[in-house]
């Protein structure tokens, strides 16, 4: 009888608290028999989720070439394995090197999305990030650092679009993200930095353009935080008169409902 062989899945863990992620992601889970995690920023109560036969290997330490050994190990040995990312693996997730290693050696696989910190952080502010007439765009982004960013999209350049900004993996130097954001972003512009967003010691720093880099640097925030800026902050705390959606809108029409 030929071994059966199961495609590998990529699953995004979602930002940390360990009930945010998908359903179909936890059943994976349950039912894998090899799990290769990024140790360093998913938790470990995840794992809680797994079989106690399971063998689990955690990536943070390993190369890429080390961590497809292992992928493709358990692929070719009939495992169901699972490749387990924090966040969402679509988005500063180093995935498409690994699946560029697993098409090279024929290898199958698929990938479940997870939640980003950018909507948790939107979540445990309670806060929308597109509002009529506020912002009706939201830019994912970083500052260029170790790893460089494509000519016209430094901070300063996107900025000028005066959007919803969520800014990853650059609070390690909240000053220079200023500088280039108050190259178009007024100083009283409302800035919110999610800290381990779903984690335990989850923090919320808010403040504006001119006050949150000194407001960070106290409370010494090096890592794992996402960068929210934009006017649609000002919603939460009643500034500005908010621009109903249309929606519901009793005198809009649509294919659901006829204008009264």
């Amino acid at each position: 009888m030929s071994k059966v062989l199961h495609p590998v899945q990529f699953v995004g863990a979602g930002p940390g608290d360990p009930e945010l992620i998908t359903v179909k992601g936890q059943r994976l889970l349950g039912e894998a028999d090899r799990i290769v995690y990024a140790g360093s920023l998913v938790p470990e109560a995840l794992l809680s989720h797994c079989r106690a036969e399971a063998r689990t290997f955690n990536s943070a330490p390993l190369t890429l070439a080390e961590t497809h050994a292992l992928l493709k190990e358990g692929y070719e040995a009939g495992e169901r394995v699972v490749r387990l990312h924090t966040g969402d693996p679509g988005l500063y997730g180093a995935i498409q090197e690994q699946m560029e290693l697993l098409d090279r050696d024929g290898i199958p696989y698929a990938v479940v999305p997870g939640v980003s910190a950018v909507f948790a952080a939107a979540a445990a502010l309670r806060q929308e990030l597109t509002l009529p007439e506020v912002s009706q765009t939201l830019i994912l982004t970083r500052m260029a650092g170790r790893t460089p960013v494509p000519e016209g999209e430094a901070l300063q350049d996107l900025a000028r679009h005066r959007a919803t900004l969520a800014i990853y993996l650059s609070v390690h130097d909240m000053e220079k993200v200023v500088a280039e954001l108050a190259t178009a972003y007024p100083p009283e512009t409302p800035v919110a930095v999610a800290y381990r967003v779903g984690w335990p010691d989850q923090s919320m720093i808010e403040g504006t353009l001119s006050t949150i880099a000194s407001d960070v640097r106290a409370a010494g925030i090096r890592r794992q935080a996402v960068i929210l800026v934009g006017d649609v902050l000002r919603a939460r705390h009643g500034e500005g008169k908010l621009k109903k959606s249309k929606l519901y809108d009793e005198t809009f029409a649509h294919g659901f409902r006829e204008a009264r």
